[in-house]
Parts: C-alpha cells; structure tokens; sequence
C-alpha cells in the first residue's frame, strides 16, 4: 500500500531522499505504507532532478531526508523535490529532516556573520514546505525560523531506556559537554530519577570550526559513572576532552548518549582510542562504521509515530508529556 488514508477523504504519501532511503524504508514499515518512488538524476554540470513517480494531487506528503555528507548535495535535493511536489498539487508538504542542516549556525557571535539555520528554514519555506519535524534541533529557537507549524521531537527517551537497562545500578551523575547544555541535563536527571548534574566548563574558538577546549568540571563526579550528553557527535573533540577532564576529577566510567553521530574526520579514532565505556546514538544519520563501544539505536519508530500524529491531525507533543 503506498498510501494511507483517513475517512476515504485523506491520503498520505511518504517520499525519500537519496541520502539515507534506509531509515525512510524502516519509517514506512512502522506507518503502514510503501515509499512512493521518485526518478532521480544528475546532469553533467551536477546539477539535481527528482521528481514523484505517482500522482501526489490532494495528498498529505512527507519527505524524509538525512542530511548528511555532502549535506548540500542533500538539501538541494529536498529543495526540489518539495518544488516539485507543490507543482504536483500535494495538498500538504512536510519536510521531515531528522538532522536539521546547518542547525549549528543559528546565531551571530559577531559581525557580519550568516544565520545559515535560519537561512534553510527560508529555503524550505520558499520551496514549497508547509511544515517541518526534527529531532532534537541544536537550539530550540530554531522552531522560530520557519513561517509553520515546527514538530520537535526528542530522542532522550529512547536514549534514556537504554542507559537505564545498561547503567541503571551505578551511581549516575548526568554531565553537560559545556554550560548552554545544562537545562538539557536537568531534564535528563530527572528521566532518570533524579540523578545529580555536573557540567564542563569550556570554550570554543569562534575562527575555528570544532575547537574547543575543555577548562574544568564543575560538580561532583569523583568515584562516580558520567553519563555524558549532547545533541551531536562532529569530530568527537568536545566529548573526547569533556571525556579526559572527567576521568582526571576521579570519574569511575564514561558514558556517551547523542543524538546525531555525524562522526566527521577523527572521530571514530578518537571514540574507539578514549577511555570512553559506550557510545551511544541514534540513526538519525546514516553510520557506515562499527566498533565496539558503539550503540545505534532506531529512531524510525518514533518519527513514525510523529508522522502518522500529524496525519491524523493529533498531538505530537502527547508523545513528550507535553515537551515541544
């Protein structure tokens, strides 16, 4: 069944990228439906065409597209191909992009600077997007930048249940990778229980991109497990160093739980050379590589159930006990 409909007045269509047509395959299975296919080519120039292979006219279609490398290939694919679904008469477009592109761009830090996330909210806009979902956005003021209904979701529960399955009987304290994450943590502590915070005071340098340098830990993690947090693993700097000042304040384990692991350059290297006891991520990227600290947890289920909320016009935000 390649669409599925409500009260025979309503049909969805879920359509894929080609960065990642895996997850959207593993999307479809849990919502019901086949994935609608597309005709995709490059000119000689590199220029991109994708167009629906079925009629789309008066439908409610999702286009799911993981941004990865080379993530501007990626978004110019999505671009048209929301493009081409609004000339096609889709009824309603949403972009469904588990990793939001250029998320970490979202503010200046001086002058002259872009705010290229919110430059991308525009773009999507403009192509024809009547609405966006992602899980777990950098900031959340991201869900500002478009003109429509923004569905965040959050990946912390899943994350959570693992590390309460596998680190539930230590003596956990959550650690925040640097001071902007501290309320993510909070919220962290209390899916789990009420564990303590701590947190790595750093700072980055703003001429160059993924440097920054861990100062020192404030908190108590001495004799303790850290569960180390954050929304993304790039080159894995910032958690392998957060990861070294914990161990030298007397940390007993480490453990990582992200979002996205983007896994850039050294990363995987850096990971696997650490002291680190478990990474831990979800599929919101494609992840070619194995080792053996590293967990990958699906994020299908949930963006399934996401999108079948807003099909049915229902509430995303139930999913999160009112967390948006």
């Amino acid at each position: 069944m390649s669409t599925l409909q409500v009260a025979g007045r309503k049909s969805l269509v879920l359509l894929s990228g080609s960065a990642y047509p895996d997850l959207t395959d593993e999307i479809a299975e849990h919502v019901g439906v086949t994935v609608t296919p597309t005709t995709r080519r490059q000119f000689a120039n590199g220029e991109l065409f994708i167009r629906p292979n079925d009629s789309v006219r008066g439908t409610d279609a999702f286009v799911v597209q993981s941004h990865t490398t080379p993530i501007n290939d990626w978004v110019m694919e999505s671009l048209i191909l929301v493009d081409a679904l609004k000339r096609a008469s889709a009824k309603r477009i949403t972009v469904v992009a588990p990793f939001y592109p250029y998320a970490r761009q979202d503010k200046k830090h001086r002058g002259r600077e872009p705010i290229s996330a919110r430059l991308v909210a525009d773009l999507f806009k403009t192509a024809g997007a009547d609405r966006l979902m992602a899980v777990d956005l950098h900031t959340a003021q991201i869900q500002g930048f478009f003109d429509g209904p923004v569905d965040h979701l959050f990946a912390m529960p899943l994350l959570s249940r693992h590390v309460r399955e596998r680190w539930g009987g230590q003596d956990l304290v959550v650690v925040s990778p640097d001071t902007g994450r501290v309320r993510m943590a909070e919220q962290w502590a209390d899916e789990l229980g009420g564990a303590d915070i701590a947190f790595v005071h750093k700072s980055r340098n703003i001429d160059a991109a993924n440097e920054v340098e861990a100062n020192r830990v404030v908190g108590d993690v001495a004799g303790r497990c850290c569960l180390l947090i954050d929304d993304m693993i790039d080159t894995a700097g910032s958690i392998t160093k957060a990861a070294d000042l914990l161990f030298a304040e007397g940390a007993t384990d480490v453990v990582v739980a992200a979002t996205h692991g983007i896994f850039s350059g050294p990363a995987v290297d850096r990971l696997k050379n650490s002291r680190i006891s478990e990474v831990v991520v979800t599929n919101t990227l494609p992840i070619s590589t194995e080792f053996d600290k590293l967990t990958v947890l699906s994020i299908a289920p949930l963006l399934a159930q996401a999108i079948v909320q807003v099909f049915e016009d229902g509430s995303v935000t139930s999913l999160f006990h009112g967390r948006s």
